[in-house]
């Protein structure tokens, strides 16, 4: 009698990262936008059948794009960083340095609230999986100090601002408890961080 091949975790996610129909890609697509939405909202124990209904796929087909949980944490926190990482280009282009800045960082709560709700599955991750995060942070990290840098070049920043001194203020707001306002309160310290950086600052020309 023949048996049919196991098929292991880490072949179903090699098979899962293959080049989709452009059906297919869309309904990934939205699996990951929802997915993200309910973890910031709900933390790493957000419903996947929730995810599923939010997308507007069936429970089927999130598992054949993502066989794991861990699977999709992964998609989805490189997803939301790379997506952050873009936004700094993208808002330089179109504001004033400074309020390039401030958007950014109002972006930058939602990536926060999107990881503080995977923090269990990060955990585990970056047991498995370290490059992950070095990776990422450095991108994140680098996309800061240019937005930083120009302002202070412009002098709509006081100049003697350093873009790690902004990355730990806004590390502290991570650490802030998780309470329903948190957002809220975010948002916040992102307006009174900009007006301490915006004071004494003499803008060029």
């Amino acid at each position: 009698m023949a048996f049919a091949p196991v098929t292991t975790a880490d072949q179903k996610i090699a098979a899962a990262d293959k080049p989709l129909r452009a059906d297919a890609r869309r309904n990934r697509d939205r699996l990951v936008e929802a997915a993200a939405v309910v973890f910031a909202e709900r933390g790493i124990d957000g419903s996947l059948e929730e995810i599923a209904r939010r997308a507007g796929v069936g429970i089927g087909t999130l598992y054949r794009h993502f066989p794991t949980r861990e699977h999709l944490v992964e998609v989805v926190y490189r997803r939301e960083a790379e997506g952050l990482c873009a936004a700094a280009g993208e808002l330089a282009a179109r504001y004033p340095s400074d309020v390039a800045l401030e958007e950014w960082m109002r972006r930058f709560v939602d990536y926060i609230a999107t990881k503080r709700g995977l923090a269990t599955s990060l955990r585990i991750l970056f047991t498995t999986n370290s490059t992950l995060f070095s990776d990422t942070s450095g991108r994140v990290s680098q996309a800061l100090r240019q937005l930083v840098e120009a302002a202070v070049a412009d002098g709509t920043i006081r100049g003697d601002v350093d873009a790690s001194d902004v990355l730990h203020a806004l590390g502290g707001i991570y650490s802030a408890p998780d309470t329903p306002e948190w957002r809220d309160r975010s948002r916040r310290l992102v307006k009174l961080l900009m007006d301490g950086l915006r004071f004494g600052a003499r803008k060029a020309g």
